[in-house]
């Protein structure tokens, strides 16, 4: 197998053809161009002027981005806060701009019914009542639930309706944690 050869060093103007490719093909925060660009550029000053002129032009705006990828997220795949945060923050995303995008995005939304919506999907065509009753399918839809993104207490609380075996569960203090 051939070792893939290194991609050719580009000056200021073929940065700039490059960023506005890439941005054409799909959205990416200010970070995502940045790291892009000084894999490819022949000096680090082309990739500032680039930025600069990108921000000029509105184009890598991370405030505007945190924004239709919260709503996207919740939207489309319908996860919770924590993961939306988690996936802005893994973007690197500055935390106070995505914590104002997770407000927005999330703000009038009702967890439960997010959480209901999220289990019918992901247990597509299974009785629901009947799938929770055992021990392992229950522990394993609150997993899913947690790395979605839901809280415990609102998982907690849907889970109940299906299963009596959750009512024996103790729900932990909610410890919501950044990660």
């Amino acid at each position: 197998m051939a070792a893939r050869s290194q991609a050719k060093k580009l000056d200021s103007e073929g940065l700039w053809e490059y960023a506005l490719r890439a941005l054409g093909q799909r959205a990416h925060s200010a970070s995502q161009v940045k790291q892009k660009l000084l894999r490819r550029a022949l000096s680090p000053s082309d990739v500032a002027a680039v930025m600069a002129k990108l921000r000029e032009y509105g184009l890598t705006d991370d405030k505007k981005f945190s924004e239709a990828f919260a709503a996207a997220r919740l939207h489309n795949q319908g996860f919770g806060r924590f993961r939306v945060l988690r996936d802005l923050q893994s973007k690197r995303i500055a935390r106070n701009v995505a914590d104002q995008a997770i407000e927005k995005t999330f703000s009038g939304t009702d967890e439960p019914t997010l959480i209901q919506r999220f289990l019918e999907r992901k247990y597509r065509g299974k009785d629901l009542a009947a799938f929770l009753k055992e021990e392992k399918n229950l522990a394993s839809a609150y997993r899913k639930l947690r790395l979605a993104g839901f809280t415990s207490n609102g998982s907690f609380s849907v889970l109940k309706r299906y299963t009596n075996s959750a009512q024996n569960w103790t729900e932990p203090a909610e410890e919501e944690s950044d990660s």
